[in-house]
């Protein structure tokens, strides 16, 4: 029994010199390997190969859904900064013209004082009818701003109507597509020819009143005009010192056509609007000193 316990501690001894002399031959900087330094290492490079590419897939995997993660938060940048671009550029473009449209109302205005003595207040239009047929707006300046029922009211382009009604803060304009024979509430506009201009006192010149809006033709229809009156296609129609609502000089439109009136006494003439009443904006609201 002694003899086969000190065998087996032979055999252990020698297997462990064996053990690191194989390893010493492995860590050596040989380059050519004996059969079971091959056996070996083709096996662990196997069994690694086995757990490395699954383990490689799936860290490939998460690293594919991160960087696609980094992709869809860079596009939501974008897509901010393309919104907030387009909005900045839209407010821009509404600026510039709102300060296009101001430099144009403050020329006019400089421009009238120079040819009358009137004081042009100026409104910003905060309501309209969406009605076509309905022609009246409504503007920011009421009655704690001096305006009153009957004002004339104009922008930079011609005349577009008068005051109709008025509260504290806001008043009713009716425009002058509000025009007709059969409304009796929309007073009729004297009006004469610039360069033509009628005289009462001496009894010439050219005369007619505007009395109507024609809808389907987009004209004034000015009638009560005397035949001999010189008035003719292409002269421009101004409002008369003789009618008591609208104040004498504002430009109204071009007469496009002059033909027979009613019954064939007078002459009627349709006139073309200077102003444009679909897209009104800001308004000036005439206001004449009182004669002390």
């Amino acid at each position: 029994m002694k003899f086969m316990g000190n065998k087996r501690l032979m055999v252990l001894l020698v297997g462990l010199i064996c053990f690191f002399i194989l390893m010493g031959l492995t860590l050596s900087g040989r380059t050519k390997f004996y059969w079971p330094e091959k056996f070996l290492k083709d096996s662990i490079a196997w069994t690694q190969s086995v757990f490395y590419r699954p383990a490689a897939g799936v860290a490939g995997f998460f690293e594919d859904v991160g960087k696609l993660k980094t992709i869809y938060d860079e596009n939501q940048i974008l897509k901010k900064r393309l919104t907030d671009y387009a909005l900045a550029t839209q407010q821009l473009n509404a600026l510039e013209d709102e300060n296009k449209r101001y430099k144009e109302a403050l020329g006019f205005t400089e421009r009238q004082k120079q040819v009358s003595n009137y004081k042009y207040r100026i409104a910003d239009v905060i309501a309209a009818s969406p009605d076509p047929y309905n022609g009246t707006i409504t503007v920011n300046l009421g009655e704690k701003d001096g305006i009153k029922p009957n004002m004339a009211v104009i922008n930079v382009d011609g005349l577009l109507g008068r005051v109709l009604t008025v509260t504290e803060f806001t008043s009713n304009v009716q425009l002058l597509t509000d025009l007709s024979d059969t409304n009796n509430k929309a007073p009729a506009i004297s009006a004469t020819v610039k360069g033509k201009e009628y005289k009462s006192a001496e009894g010439q010149g050219s005369y007619g009143i505007i009395e109507s809006y024609d809808k389907e033709k987009g004209l004034l229809v000015m009638n009560k005009i005397d035949q001999n009156d010189k008035l003719a296609v292409g002269d421009t129609v101004i409002t008369s010192d003789i009618g008591k609502v609208f104040p004498s000089g504002i430009p109204v439109g071009t007469v496009v056509s002059r033909e027979p009136g009613d019954f064939g006494i007078t002459q009627k003439a349709m006139i073309k609007p200077f102003a444009d009443f679909r897209h009104i904006r800001e308004v000036f609201i005439i206001e004449i000193p009182e004669v002390k």
